[in-house]
């Protein structure tokens, strides 16, 4: 056991640059895993900060000096998030709260359908309909309590909000404004013989990001596109749907199977088993098969595939290790991942140390 570990790390770790590679790695890991509460407001202008990245980059190629770059594409980030909290957020608020109304009357449709299937299915018995109903109206009501009880703590929620607000933007300016500043502070406390972290952090620096600037396109194109298609077909509750229909594609596969839920039952309800739900599920069918196969290759062009397997674990890994935050850079991590294990460097086999006794029996 003791021979194949040496032989194993002899193989994997004889290398320096990759000893220093998996130190920066584990110290990394460590500090996100035991600090990214306290850093969220970090990493979140992180996010931000690459995704404006390239329209600063955009502006500097155009002639503009890196600092009024900077100070046009803030300003720009600055209004759009005041379009989200004074624009988008009240009309997206009106239209829950008018969903939250309308949804005992969802719920009475529903149990008028399910004592229907007694008399279409003879295998479907009223008593199993009834017990049906009634674990429903169970969960619907632990989840109405559970409702309440955030609605109650969320005033610590507020105060982080608030303080989200502040931070975040400031941190973005700085991020963009004095970015060859900072690498440069970080550099200076790195080892000066990094060849194979600088190798692998210019990698994955590429495709982080390109990953965000493309999935803020997607979430964008999507989320409108879905708004044009269903406020065309009348379908109630066209933007809290478009906006979930958006946000869905952060979440790559499980995303578009969980939001498909809410957007045929609002359309069930509202039109029945005719022609116009057909057309509805048709049309969000088309936008899920556009999205897929024409938008996503278009946009992530620059980013290294990934096999759906690798993309589906790695949503499990590192969503349950980080949350939100996980699974939205799911996809980089796993890119991440494969970088590091592309570039590391490894002994042949043929030339590992043979284990005692092998040299006596070849030279015998």
């Amino acid at each position: 056991m003791l021979d194949f570990l040496k032989d194993w790390y002899e193989r994997n770790f004889s290398d320096p640059q990759a000893a220093i590679l998996a130190i920066l790695l584990v110290v990394g890991f460590t500090v996100v895993l035991t600090l990214g509460g306290m850093l969220a407001p970090v990493l979140a202008a992180a996010v931000i900060a690459y995704l404006l990245e390239g329209l600063v980059r955009y502006m500097e190629r155009r002639g503009l000096g890196r600092l009024w770059a900077v100070v046009l594409t803030f300003v720009l980030f600055m209004a759009f998030v005041v379009f989200v909290m004074f624009g988008l957020a009240p009309l997206l608020s009106a239209q829950v709260t008018d969903f939250v109304k309308e949804l005992p009357q969802f719920i009475r449709k529903g149990q008028a359908l399910l004592l229907q299937l007694p008399e279409h299915y003879t295998f479907i018995t009223v008593d199993q309909v009834q017990q049906l109903i009634t674990s429903i109206g169970a969960e619907l009501g632990s989840l109405g309590q559970r409702a309440v009880t955030v609605s109650l703590s969320s005033i610590p929620g507020i105060i982080t909000l608030l303080v989200y607000l502040i931070l975040v933007p400031l941190l973005v300016f700085f991020f963009l404004k004095d970015k060859d500043l900072i690498l440069g502070w970080f550099s200076a406390y790195m080892p000066r013989e990094r060849r194979l972290t600088d190798e692998v952090w210019s990698e994955v620096d590429q495709q982080l990001g390109n990953y965000v600037r493309g999935k803020f396109w997607e979430i964008v194109i999507v989320g409108v596109v879905t708004y044009v298609t269903f406020a065309a077909l009348g379908v109630r509750y066209a933007e809290l749907l478009s906006v979930a229909v958006g946000l869905s594609v952060i979440i790559p596969y499980v995303g578009a199977t969980v939001v498909t839920i809410p957007v045929a039952v609002v359309g069930f309800f509202q039109f029945g088993w005719s022609s116009d739900f057909a057309w509805l599920m048709f049309a969000y069918g088309i936008i899920q098969a556009l999205d897929g196969n024409v938008l996503v290759p278009l946009l992530f062009s620059e980013v290294v595939n990934l096999h759906p397997v690798a993309i589906i674990v790695s949503i499990l890994v590192f969503g349950g290790l980080w949350g939100f935050w996980g699974v939205f850079f799911a996809i980089p991590l796993a890119t991440l991942v494969k970088a590091i294990l592309s570039a590391w460097p490894r002994v042949p086999q043929s030339t590992a140390t043979p284990p005692p006794g092998e040299g006596e029996v070849a030279g015998a």
